[in-house]
Order: structure tokens, then C-alpha cells, then sequence
């Protein structure tokens, strides 16, 4: 089961993530998300159990809880649906001038 861990301080890195959450069971993998140009955490990561139930253990008693001075939203991740995505306008051609 794969959980979204929000609300995280930027100064976690994937290796306490795991550890913080390795204490309800076994965890596979935890991933940080971050920027692709600054390589900063952007607060958020996801955090995938082997089991269940070590995974609804995890949500029930960390989220909310103060972690390094912040409250944690943790819940299951969801997909991402493709209405959610933001759109951007098509990039212009240069390539197209006219003179």
C-alpha cells in the first residue's frame, strides 16, 4: 500500500522518511519528490508498505503529528487524474518566423 506524506520540512531526506516510518512495519520504498532544477524537496514524498495493515497503522497515528515542528498529512496516494494535471499552452516554434 502506498501512502502520500505531506507537509514534510524541506530538510528530510528519504533515508529519515523511511526510518520515521519503518517503525509501523516493513517498508519497501520512500520517495521524496523534488525539484528538477534546484534538487530541493518540494514537502512531499510517498511511502510504500508491504503490508497493510503496518500502512493503516502508519496513517492512523502520524497524520497530524508534529514532525520537526510541522504537522504531517499522511493518507493513501491516490493516481493522479489527468483533469488534475495543470495545462500549458503549446511552446511557440521559433522555428516558424516570418519575415
Amino acid at each position: 500500500m502506498k501512502l502520500y506524506v505531506g507537509n514534510l520540512p524541506f530538510s528530510v531526506t528519504e533515508e529519515v522518511l523511511k526510518k520515521t516510518f519503518s517503525e509501523f512495519g516493513e517498508v519497501e520504498e520512500a520517495n521524496l519528490i523534488v525539484d528538477k532544477f534546484s534538487r530541493r524537496s518540494k514537502g512531499f514524498g510517498f511511502v510504500t508498505f508491504k503490508d497493510e495493515e503496518a500502512a493503516k497503522k502508519a496513517i492512523s497515528e502520524m497524520n497530524e503529528k508534529d514532525f520537526e515542528g510541522r504537522p504531517l498529512k499522511v493518507s493513501e496516494a491516490k493516481p493522479m487524474e489527468e483533469s488534475d494535471r495543470p495545462r500549458r499552452p503549446p511552446r511557440r516554434d521559433f522555428n516558424q518566423r516570418r519575415y
